[in-house]
């Protein structure tokens, strides 16, 4: 299959940022790219670059400046709310503040675009709800209140939730942020298995450098000065793409095993 025929969401001449009243603040500037199915990508830059602001124009939460964001070739800026739920998941750093909810009531929350106005779940919804658990491995903490719940296990979870949704695409906005090490790890492989197993387009923001490097089918780089620039890690690597977007003297990076250490 050609990578055009995979493509789930496709930008034209993007520019992202926010207006105020005093103008329009451009983060980055045209971006003409895609994101595919099957395919685990990572957005990577430093703090302020615009990784966040990028995700939530991909997710519909802003509009771009300018240019034109496509899901399965229809323009995002005319597809319904509604129908918008049920395309595109988003998992976000921010905590859920909720109380008094079991772990199974907030997954069974992934099923709001299908139960209509009173939210009764019917058993095809169950069931769907048990296979997302099973999948993120959460079954045991279905009855736990989720403000019982570790960090690595909330991410899981809230997993579980976009899974629920049965959406073909997911945007993850920091996922691993507040996560130890192990954790970081199970959720990253999590991630590319299901974009893998599940032909699901996941992209997600991270400070994860050398996690992404080793787990990611492409990478996203943005800078503000630099722009974007999209690509395998091997290929920005061999361009020299890689060393010039996270350059610095305390750095050092392996050119062969993809790795960035502290000099």
């Amino acid at each position: 299959m050609k990578q055009e025929e995979k493509a789930t969401i496709t930008l034209e001449n993007v520019t992202t940022g926010y207006r105020t009243s005093h103008g329009d603040v451009v983060i980055q500037r045209d971006i003409t790219s895609c994101l595919r199915a099957g395919e685990f990508t990572c957005l990577l830059g430093p703090n302020g670059a615009g990784k966040s602001t990028l995700l939530r124009t991909l997710a519909g939460f802003l509009p771009p400046l300018s240019g034109c964001v496509k899901i399965a070739g229809d323009n995002l800026a005319n597809i319904a709310r509604e129908s918008l739920s049920k395309r595109v998941g988003v998992v976000l750093t921010e905590r859920p503040y909720v109380s008094s909810m079991t772990v199974e009531q907030l997954v069974a929350l992934g099923r709001s675009p299908y139960t209509g106005f009173w939210g009764r779940l019917t058993n095809d919804d169950r069931n769907v709800v048990r296979e997302a658990m099973q999948v993120t491995n959460t079954e045991s903490l279905a009855g736990r209140l989720v403000d019982t719940l570790s960090d690595g296990e909330r991410q899981k979870v809230m997993i579980a939730k976009a899974l629920a949704q049965q959406t073909p695409i997911i945007f993850l906005d920091e996922p691993t942020a507040f996560l130890d090490y192990p954790s970081k790890a199970d959720t990253m492989r999590l991630l590319r298995d299901l974009a893998h197993d599940k032909q699901k387009t996941i992209f997600l923001s991270t400070h994860d450098l050398n996690m992404a490097l080793a787990l990611a089918d492409t990478l996203w780089l943005v800078d503000r000065q630099l722009g974007v620039g999209i690509g395998t890690p091997s290929e920005l690597a061999e361009s020299g793409t890689l060393q010039s977007y996270f350059e610095s003297p305390g750095l050092i990076f392996d050119s062969v095993n993809l790795m960035f250490s502290v000099k």
